[in-house]
């Protein structure tokens, strides 16, 4: 059996300025990075088509170490799509290099559902997630200099809310000091790092409209308070300009293709467990104009990306999906009924049953929304007749279509069946029904999420948050949206607890107003913004042969 990396370098690529043909983009419409990687530039816009076509979320269950691959299914649904006659495009986000190096892997797709160059993707792609990581850490080396050259502005260094980022999992970096060895090297204080995809700087690039949108979010980040407790924001600063010279090119949505050609555009990583997870706006707009069909996908869960993409992103985007994807897997439902992963492969009714409880709030909490929903089972060769008829029929009495998929062998003719059960979904009258609105209050916003999208009863605030949250309320900030920062793992805040737990509490331990990104972001657990790197990282297995070929990348 081939391995991803060897299915992608033995794939026969289109140039993309065909690709780019294949939705009505000329070759004066895109910049060139190398034959197969380009950049949509402003000359495009200008005659781009502005109906939109339909939209398909894909989001999937709680994930697991038995992996759902919700990437490959969106991947293949948007190939199925093309198969079965429509006019498809795909828009995902840029792989972080954290995962790629870390435990997770690449973020594009698998077996004969991906998207290419694989490599290239996974890595430095057009270098969109370099100039974000240069962006912030300006920005930080700014405030560092404001402070040295006489803190006009009068910056409290105890109170400097933006840290510094870099695209890896380095825990040795989460808290440090920064100014050590004399008044020439600045001066001393408390720092840390985010990992990029992190950084409000991300989010701000996935949410902008325009240029000047991306400028103007840009010069409203909150960058601290002064020694009178008041905000200090980038525009006091006056670099929203120099921050927006170095984003420029990032800004533009990347093209690229699917192992089947299918036209994908790729921008923006932002994590969906410390930030909103979503694809940037202005990818998703310019697949919606050049495809009658979009498939877009949301980071982890539906408690995460799911949520944020309905509650944060469709706002923005001005455009709510006309259908939702569930993913999930038999083998991950089993390990939510407490199968032990070395023993997912062996059938087990009972522990699917059980485990389904975590399929069945997503489905809850997704059609809360109005929407219609489709369950699709990423397909193994382990798993049996009988458990796929039992979670289809389980699905089938709450009300939703489940269809089995086989895109990761199949690629797109895996998943046509799946593209026929959404395009039906996508032409069911629905009308759109929010989580909450903007004059609900910061504390009913997330009461809501915690209810309904968590199935949990209620949440806590630390005597910090109740501090911060004080604040917030003082200045202004409460009209807008929550960013929930909260483990994947589990619908709760606890990891540990898989499955669809009942009556448990958030915890909420602080609150960060991302005002340049709009929202508030309310860290739950023990969540952090700098992940770490496991025993064992995938980097171990990485090398390059004296001829440039990759291998161990996945």
């Amino acid at each position: 059996m081939k391995s991803d990396i060897e299915i992608s370098q033995a794939a026969t690529l289109w140039p993309i300025t065909k690709v780019a043909k294949e939705v009505g983009l000329t070759e004066g419409q895109i910049e060139c990075y190398g034959h197969y990687k380009a950049k949509i530039n402003d000359k495009a816009w200008e005659n781009m088509p502005t109906k939109e076509g339909k939209l398909i979320l894909v989001t999937a269950t709680n994930p697991t170490p038995s992996g759902e691959g919700k990437s490959t299914v969106s991947i293949g649904l948007a190939d199925a799509l093309r198969l079965e006659g429509e006019n498809a495009t795909l828009a995902l986000r840029e792989p972080s290099l954290g995962p790629v190096m870390g435990i997770k892997g690449g973020a594009t797709g698998g077996g004969y559902s991906q998207v290419v160059p694989m490599e290239d993707i996974n890595l430095h792609f057009t270098g969109d997630i370099h100039a974000i990581t240069t962006a912030n850490n300006a920005l930080a080396a700014l405030i560092d200099n404001h402070i040295q050259q006489g803190n006009e502005l009068g910056i409290d260094v105890r109170k400097i809310l933006w840290k510094r980022c870099v695209d890896l999992n380095d825990r040795a970096l989460r808290h440090v000091v920064v100014g050590l060895g004399g008044p020439m090297q600045g001066v001393p204080r408390e720092d840390g790092f985010d990992i990029t995809v992190a950084s409000e700087i991300m989010a701000i690039l996935c949410l902008a409209t325009s240029l000047s949108d991306l400028k103007e979010r840009l010069s409203n980040i909150l960058i601290g308070y002064n020694y009178n407790n008041e905000p200090v924001y980038v525009r006091d600063l006056k670099v929203e300009g120099a921050l927006t010279v170095l984003l420029k090119d990032a800004f533009q949505p990347n093209l690229v293709q699917t192992l089947a050609h299918t036209p994908t555009f790729i921008h923006g990583g932002p994590f969906a467990n410390i930030a909103h997870g979503c694809n940037s706006i202005m990818a998703t707009k310019a697949a919606l104009r050049l495809g009658d069909y979009t498939v877009t996908e949301a980071g982890f869960g539906a408690d995460l990306g799911g949520e944020k993409f309905l509650d944060i992103v469709s706002e923005r985007l001005d455009h709510r999906p006309e259908a939702i994807v569930l993913v999930s897997t038999i083998r991950s439902l089993k390990y939510n009924g407490g199968v032990a992963k070395e023993d997912l492969t062996k059938e087990n009714l009972e522990a699917l049953e059980k485990g389904s409880a975590n399929l069945a709030q997503h489905i809850q909490s997704l059609t809360r929304y109005q929407v219609p929903v489709v369950v699709a089972l990423n397909r193994f060769v382990t798993d049996t007749e009988a458990e796929i008829a039992w979670v289809k029929d389980f699905c089938a009495r709450l009300g939703v279509v489940a269809v089995d998929t086989e895109v990761w062998a199949k690629g797109g003719e895996g998943g046509r069946e799946l593209a026929k059960a959404v395009i039906a979904a996508c032409e069911e009258k629905h009308e759109f029904s929010p989580l909450y609105t903007e004059a609900d209050s910061l504390e009913e916003k997330i009461r809501q999420i915690v209810i309904h999208t968590y199935g949990g009863k209620d949440f806590v605030l630390t005597t910090e948050a109740q501090k911060q949250l004080a604040e917030i309320k003082a200045h202004g900030w409460d009209h807008l949206p929550i960013c929930m920062a909260k483990t994947q793992y589990s619908l709760s805040d606890q990891p540990e607890k898989l499955g669809a737990p009942k009556d448990f509490t958030i915890t909420i331990r602080s609150f960060i107003p991302k005002l340049g990104a709009g929202f508030i972001v309310a860290l739950t657990g023990t969540v952090l913004t700098m992940p770490g790197l496991p025993k064992k990282p995938a980097a171990l297995n990485m090398d390059v042969d004296e001829n440039g070929k990759i291998k161990g990348l996945f």
